[in-house]
């Protein structure tokens, strides 16, 4: 049956007829002053005359995500780690050449990366700091672009399980720890042509391999080695990726609200200056702090050479060298070199972190994401 205005109507046993009147929905896409672009749906009773609004997020005009949007954390990450990378590649260098010293030099003194860096000059000129900066840069478009592509893609989509709302700090670890190994295990052959070519001038004449660049390294590695020598150290390698990941960007996320608190900072439009270089420098020490044990049993064993007489290696795996360290050069031992590592990792994450933004926007301006 119909009523006299002709809608449908239903009718139960012992209730009168219910009319049904049906919806008219119509929706538009709006863009915000932030640039976040939302989608409103509207419902219209055509009886009773009320409107509801239903608004949704969306990422762009689309309802699915184009190539540009999900290509833009790994281009952007991996530009800004390339370009801190170049920048301190000098201190990155002291740094491997401190933690090596111990090894080839035991019971000496380790020099700091300042007279590292002048004496270098001094013999080599001002191109030998930069040895190796090839390898570095081959090993962040890899490895740093797949540590921090990954990182925010987990982060977003955990969001997305959490119903849009900010996730813990335990889940920011997760997702640190999870995109530093699979980033670690891509791009180790890398690190491995990074730490040879910057340690191999410290060899006896006799034993230095002088490699051209990061190629000839790496096939010479290979070659000489085997395939498996690209991956040698991975372990202390993953542990270390694991570790930096959780102090540099997990850290910084935490580190970002307590400074923003400190210094009244209201983040509407996102952290100021002050709050972000705050907040870098926390990350940076923490990075350094929960990652340099790691980061010196990764050098150790991927420098590490047979000897020439008995063909054993020095170290027979991560254990066994950090054993020998505590031994040898006793807990200190395995923070030798973390003022060279510090003033590495504050620098890098300021960078990165400072860049990244200006560099996103860019990105977005040349691909027309807005």
């Amino acid at each position: 049956a119909r009523s006299k205005r002709g809608a449908k109507t239903t009718k139960t046993k012992d209730r009168p007829p219910i009319e049904v009147f049906p919806e008219v929905e119509s929706s538009a896409t709006f863009t915000l002053v932030s640039g976040e672009k939302v989608k409103t749906r509207r419902r219209t009773n055509s009886h009773t005359r009320t409107t509801s609004f239903v608004a949704t997020r969306i990422t762009m005009t689309g309802e699915k995500k184009s190539f540009g949007k999900i290509a833009e954390p790994f281009v952007c990450g991996g530009s800004a780690a390339t370009f801190a990378s170049i920048v301190i590649h000098p201190m990155d260098l002291a740094k491997v050449r401190m933690q090596l010293f111990g090894q080839l030099n035991p019971g000496k003194p380790v020099p700091g990366f300042a007279s590292i860096l002048t004496t270098m000059v001094k013999n080599d000129g001002v191109a030998s700091i930069y040895k190796g900066v090839d390898a570095a840069i081959g090993r962040q478009m890899v490895y740093g672009t797949a540590r921090i592509g990954l990182h925010r893609a987990f982060s977003e989509k955990l969001k997305e399980m959490n119903d849009g709302k900010p996730i813990s700090f335990p889940m920011k670890t997760l997702s640190g720890m999870a995109s530093g190994s699979i980033a670690v295990c891509i791009g180790t052959p890398f690190d491995i042509a990074l730490v040879r070519l910057q340690s191999d001038s410290m060899a006896p004449v006799a034993e230095r391999k002088n490699y051209k660049n990061v190629f000839d390294a790496l096939t010479r590695t290979a070659t000489e080695e085997g395939a498996g020598a690209l991956y040698k150290g991975l372990m202390p390698n993953i542990l270390r990726g694991m570790s930096m990941n959780v102090g540099m960007l997990a850290c910084y996320d935490q580190a970002k609200e307590t400074v923003a608190k400190l210094l009244n900072d209201p983040m509407i439009d996102g952290p100021a200056l002050p709050t972000q270089i705050g907040a870098s420098l926390v990350a940076g020490f923490t990075a350094a702090a929960f990652s340099m044990p790691f980061d010196l049993i990764k050098s150790r064993l991927m420098a590490q050479k047979a000897d020439p007489v008995t063909g054993k290696l020095p170290y027979g795996g991560v254990a066994d060298c950090a054993v020998q360290i505590a031994k040898k050069e006793g807990p200190i031992g395995f923070f030798s070199g973390f003022s060279a590592y510090y003033g590495r990792c504050a620098p890098h994450a300021m960078i990165i972190l400072l860049s990244i933004e200006s560099i996103t926007k860019g990105y977005r301006n040349l691909v027309g994401l807005h």
